[in-house]
């Protein structure tokens, strides 16, 4: 995730004897010359406060009804998830409401704002930290599908809870190690992620971000979906075979549909992950590699703002098919209270 683009910059000392006017010409980044690019960033970066709005609102909603259900206690890295999912949306909202209130960045106070609340280490770290978590959650339900026997031996509580410190530590270590190297103020204007020391680090960087965040976790999400979805296929067969009928549901084929569920939930969180960001990281590595191929600005603003609507689709996927959530989502449409409220009425 990030909202800003790739710089051509050499070296910083070359940065720093160059003045913003000439840096501006010179990239593609977040601070444009024309008239035209001051007016499609300003639309970019309302379009992107309200997407943080939203997601925050929504995925707060998600929060309470996951605490009023009970389920952030038996499904706590699913809580996590819409935790890094509210703070990476809430810190898009106000990062953004910051940059356009034009603040002055002049001496060491002006610095450190840059670094800390104009970057996009607020923002890039829980949304890091989310895509660790995603890919524990993959792997958890791989583990207890796929190898169940196994996880049953040797999988204790301590390890899930592990991962939740894991994917805020190890999100934030990314983002901030990014982040840091690559902001500072030129000029009065804050540049973020663009000012690398040479071409072969921001190159380096460029390929393992890549290699990592996309690559990596999307052959973990379908790697691992695609083993679990034949390993539930074959038990559901196996089932169909042995059912009696007119039986009872037993208390384990209920734990079965609950489990089913929440990989069904999951799977769609991961593939619109890849569906909405892999525009955004094929951008990212054609602006940071060397390439003939020229890419506009718009390519970037809609690359990114298709992005961030990852974290506001996400809490749709819970409210629609985890139940739990669902239910207590239900209680709080008014409407709805009055038809169980009559519905109850004439039952009596």
């Amino acid at each position: 995730m990030t909202t800003s683009q790739g710089s051509t910059f050499e070296d910083s000392t070359e940065i720093m004897t160059t003045s913003a006017t000439e840096i501006a010409d010179q990239t593609t980044g977040s601070s444009m010359t024309s008239s035209s690019s001051r007016g499609a960033g300003f639309y970019f970066q309302c379009a992107v406060i309200v997407i943080g709005f939203v997601g925050s609102a929504l995925n707060g909603l998600i929060l309470y009804a996951l605490i009023a259900s009970k389920q952030h206690k038996k499904q706590v890295l699913i809580f996590n998830q819409n935790l890094l999912d509210f703070v990476s949306c809430f810190f898009l909202f106000t990062n953004n409401i910051v940059k356009l209130c034009n603040v002055d960045l002049s001496g060491t106070r002006g610095y450190w704002l840059c670094v800390i609340i104009l970057s996009e280490g607020l923002t890039l770290g829980p949304f890091l930290g989310s895509l660790i978590n995603l890919a524990a959650i993959t792997i958890e339900r791989y583990l207890k599908v796929v190898h169940h026997m196994w996880t049953k031996r040797m999988l204790r509580k301590w390890m899930i809870y592990a991962v939740i410190p894991f994917a805020w530590i190890g999100g934030n270590v990314v983002a901030w190690g990014w982040t840091v190297p690559t902001t500072d103020v030129v000029d009065g204007v804050c540049y973020t992620l663009m000012l690398w020391r040479s071409r072969a680090a921001r190159l380096a960087f460029s390929i393992w971000y890549f290699l990592t965040f996309c690559v990596g976790l999307s052959l973990t999400f379908i790697l691992c979906y695609g083993r679990i979805l034949i390993v539930i296929r074959r038990q559901a067969q196996l089932m169909a075979g042995h059912s009696v009928p007119g039986g009872s549901i037993t208390t384990q084929t209920q734990s079965k549909k609950m489990q089913f569920q929440i990989i069904k939930t999951m799977l769609l969180v991961s593939m619109l992950y890849i569906v909405l960001w892999t525009p955004a990281y094929v951008h990212f590595i054609l602006m940071n590699i060397p390439t003939t191929l020229v890419v506009g600005d718009a390519a970037f603003y809609i690359v990114q703002v298709t992005g961030f609507l990852y974290n506001c689709a996400n809490p749709f996927i819970y409210a629609s098919k985890y139940d739990p959530v669902k239910r207590i989502l239900l209680r709080l449409i008014p409407w709805n209270k009055n038809t169980q409220h009559s519905q109850s009425i004439e039952m009596t």
